[in-house]
């Protein structure tokens, strides 16, 4: 089964987002936590979690996406904003067991001139911190374009954090595809080789999602600027691939494009017709 969906506002909860979603086509969602830029999150309305597990039940919706806020940075040089960062996902991953078994998705982080290895020591602290043996959510760290300080660009530096969490069962990766391109691997021309790569240094069983956009620069830009689906540098042949790739077809993929609804629609119902079933 392809699933497929996008990111939806959580602002009207569970059920508004399964319905809508349903109304695009997809059958699978992400959102955010919380407000995108941090502060406090909504009180969890169990009425409608109730409400949600049930439509889900009914419509095929199996495997959602939470995100947290950009604004976490687990490996900040400010103590108070590496506080924030972790009191923010314990809260959030306390709150993603009203809905048992999804995925937590986060950027893991800029080191801010402290230098990659303090921020991947920092990142794993985090992690040993905030996740715990009976929690149901797979914790997955993100690919990253190399923008600036970010950590993650490069897929040995998401197994050193790996390598160093305790709990490393309850973590997994989200695959960006216009962040890895972005970021220098070369998905356009060599996926295989991309994937193997991916495999050798992370472990493709660790692999639990995918961030499906196209870019709006080329390759090794660094940037992280999204584009439409066939609009961008990584173009709608090569997306063909990519959900067809026997590595990926079975994940579950989420569109973070520029778009409204109906562009999203759009895309989705793209994607369906790119995809050999």
């Amino acid at each position: 089964m392809f699933t497929i969906g996008c990111h939806l506002s959580a602002s009207k909860g569970y059920l508004f987002m399964a319905r809508q979603a349903v109304e695009l086509g997809a059958n699978t969602f992400q959102f955010f936590t919380r407000n995108p830029r941090g502060g406090s999150a909504k009180e969890m309305d169990e009425a409608d979690v109730a409400a949600f597990h049930a439509y889900a039940a009914e419509h095929g919706i199996r495997t959602i996406l939470a995100h947290a806020p950009y604004t976490l940075n687990a490996c900040a040089a400010d103590a108070r904003v590496m506080e924030f960062c972790l009191q923010t996902m314990k809260d959030d991953l306390l709150r993603m067991e009203y809905t048992p078994g999804q995925l937590y998705n986060f950027h893991p982080g800029s080191h801010v001139q402290q230098g990659v290895e303090v921020g991947i020591e920092k990142i794993a602290a985090t992690l040993n911190q905030i996740l715990w043996p009976e929690m149901t959510t797979t914790v997955l760290l993100e690919t990253m374009a190399g923008k600036g300080s970010e950590v993650g660009s490069r897929f040995e530096e998401l197994r050193e954090i790996m390598d160093r969490v305790q709990l490393r069962e309850k973590l997994g990766v989200c695959l960006d595809t216009c962040h890895v391109h972005d970021g220098g691997y070369d998905v356009v021309n060599d996926l295989d080789g991309v994937l193997t790569q991916f495999d050798n240094v992370i472990g493709l069983s660790h692999l639990r999602a995918v961030h499906i956009n196209d870019s709006k620069n080329p390759l090794s830009s660094h940037k992280d600027r999204h584009e439409k689906i066939g609009l961008g540098h990584i173009g709608t042949e090569a997306f063909a691939r990519i959900v067809n790739h026997p590595a990926l077809r079975d994940l579950p993929f989420y569109l973070e494009t520029p778009n409204d609804l109906d562009g999203y629609a759009e895309e989705i119902a793209l994607l369906r017709g790119l995809r050999n079933e």
